[in-house]
């Protein structure tokens, strides 16, 4: 890696099945631009024990989140992927942290307080969540991390900690901003609406061919207008609007027509990503951790050293 480039962290849970508004919406943007940047890319298990009761469903979603950015084009020797629970020096600097914030500091934390709301047991974990965030990017000296304008809060809480333990031990640690992706839209689902699970409204990301189909085939369309709106609207996330002006004036009126032409680019697309994913292995994404988390620790190890110092415990 580079150490003229910025350093740049992301974490990685399980989504479940992938769908094109995940990689238009989050995938896309990271492949765009990780490799400006010394990118580290952590699978956070320990993360999702806050939540997670089922061990078996833990283990296949750290295989399948790494198998997700494989597959996509994320090239592991071009950024470091590895597992939260393999470095051990993110408890220690979460406890750290733990210990230099508040309990009326962090009972303010949005997430928490939704998480709760909707009915998620309020464990000490899920509290103090955010402390255990703030080590993740500490502990790699990390300039930007990547995040949405809702989840602003998470690295404001980080910079808070990183600030605290400054103050009161120097200037030891960097304190990370957040990297706003520009231009990402709001990807429509098969009903007009935002593709998301919960709305039933998705075109799985690496679905099979006939699977693509069914779902472009069940795209809400009116008679009213020019051309199917929710077809285009999905349609112009492949093609740009001049590719597609001669298409939808040919087949004007013909939905069906412009449904299978939209359901043949997207298997043109999703196509390769998922013969991609079909051959990683999950003795492959264990190969891709092991390597990844020395990597990781390289940078970790000299930031726990000199925490350790400055607070005092190491003799």
């Amino acid at each position: 890696m580079s150490e003229t480039k910025k350093r740049l962290l992301t974490g990685l849970q399980s989504s479940g099945t992938l769908h094109i508004g995940n990689y238009f919406g989050a995938l896309k943007p990271f492949l765009d631009i990780y490799q400006d940047y010394e990118s580290y890319l952590m699978v956070a298990d320990y993360h999702a024990l806050t939540s997670l009761r089922n061990p078996d469903e833990l283990r296949n979603n750290i295989y399948n989140v790494v198998k997700d950015y494989l597959a996509v084009g994320v090239d592991p020797e071009k950024a470091i992927i590895f597992r939260q629970s393999d470095n051990q020096d993110h408890m220690e600097l979460g406890w750290i942290f733990d210990c230099m914030v508040t309990v009326p500091f962090l009972m303010q934390a949005h997430s928490y307080k939704d998480k709760v709301a909707k009915g998620l047991e309020p464990n000490a974990g899920l509290f103090t969540y955010p402390m255990l965030q703030a080590a993740d990017i500490a502990l790699y000296d990390i300039d930007v991390v990547p995040v949405g304008e809702d989840q602003r809060q998470h690295l404001e809480y980080s910079r808070e900690a990183v600030g605290k333990f400054n103050r009161a031990y120097g200037d030891i640690l960097k304190e990370p901003k957040e990297l706003i992706y520009d231009n990402v839209g709001v990807v429509p689902g098969t009903d007009g609406a935002k593709m998301s699970k919960s709305y039933g409204n998705t075109i799985p990301l690496f679905g099979s061919k006939e699977e693509i189909e069914k779902a472009v085939m069940s795209i809400v369309t009116d008679s009213e207008g020019k051309h199917p709106e929710h077809v285009y609207n999905i349609h112009k996330l492949l093609k740009t609007e001049e590719d597609l002006a001669s298409l939808y004036e040919e087949k004007q009126g013909r939905y069906g027509d412009l449904k299978k032409a939209l359901a043949e680019d997207l298997e043109k697309f999703i196509a390769p990503m998922r013969e991609r994913r079909e051959q990683i292995t999950d003795d492959d994404v264990k190969k891709v951790l092991a390597e990844g988390v020395e990597r990781a620790k390289e940078m970790s190890h000299k930031t726990i050293q000199k925490v350790r110092s400055a607070v005092g415990i190491n003799l």
